[in-house]
């Protein structure tokens, strides 16, 4: 049960059997503003655990990521729109909301629940054949699925994989995954054994495959690229596990 504020006027929304609780589209469903990351980390920990469970997304990575894509709770598509990852409108039915973010006014989507956000959030990973690749990483190496989640083009920040493991390591988020998995981390699973290469004049995909006893599909896929086409300086990750 939870209480939707919109001014001074409050009602109670209760929720039937079987069914997802509804509201205006002018009011919004929250459990409670975060004031701080550690305050988001208390709200949402249980959340990701529970999503772990059922999907087998670490803990550590769904929450890193909501810190990261919603300010800590604090984001205008998170107070809005229950919105704590960033998930457009692609393919959705449901409530809509509107921000600027690549372009001006893109189309988010909008839950009556932060739950649904996580939820939707693991179906979205889950059931998306670009992403299938994170499912062969150990579900207690939160570096291979931060360096995967960027290979696969879920962001195009290059420096999204450092953003996910600097929080994981300071918020110490990976217990949570021990907590799921009921055993400690094998420190062995967190070698870094990813191999980077920077394009320099001359170089082309099918250089770099040979040379790197690889396939110009896999330097596609593991850079999200969409041509062959190369620059020099340009950043290549030749292997993310």
């Amino acid at each position: 049960m939870f209480i939707v504020s919109c001014g001074s006027k409050k009602r109670v929304i209760t929720k039937k059997k079987d069914s997802i609780p509804k509201t205006v589209e002018s009011e919004v469903v929250t459990i409670s503003k975060p004031t701080s990351t550690d305050h988001y980390i208390s709200l949402y920990k249980d959340i990701a655990k529970e999503e772990m469970v059922k999907y087998k997304i670490p803990a550590s990575i769904t929450l890193a990521q909501g810190i990261l894509e919603s300010a800590s709770g604090r984001g205008r598509l998170a107070v809005e729109a229950n919105n704590h990852f960033g998930i457009k409108c692609h393919g959705w039915n449901g409530a809509k909301i509107y921000h600027d973010d690549d372009a001006a006014q893109e189309c988010f989507r909008k839950y009556d629940d932060p739950r649904l956000s996580y939820e939707d959030h693991s179906i979205f990973l889950s059931t998306r054949k670009r992403y299938a690749k994170l499912f062969e990483f150990n579900p207690s190496n939160y570096k291979a699925w931060a360096r995967g989640l960027r290979s696969a083009g879920y962001a195009t920040d290059r420096r999204y994989p450092e953003k996910l493991i600097s929080l994981i390591e300071r918020y110490n988020l990976h217990k949570y995954d021990e907590e799921v998995l009921g055993q400690s981390y094998d420190k062995s699973d967190l070698t870094d054994h990813s191999v980077s290469h920077i394009v320099v004049k001359g170089d082309t995909l099918y250089s770099l495959s040979k040379k790197y006893n690889t396939t110009v599909e896999r330097l596609m896929l593991l850079n999200n690229l969409t041509s062959t086409d190369l620059k020099v300086g340009q950043v290549l990750i030749l292997n993310s596990n």
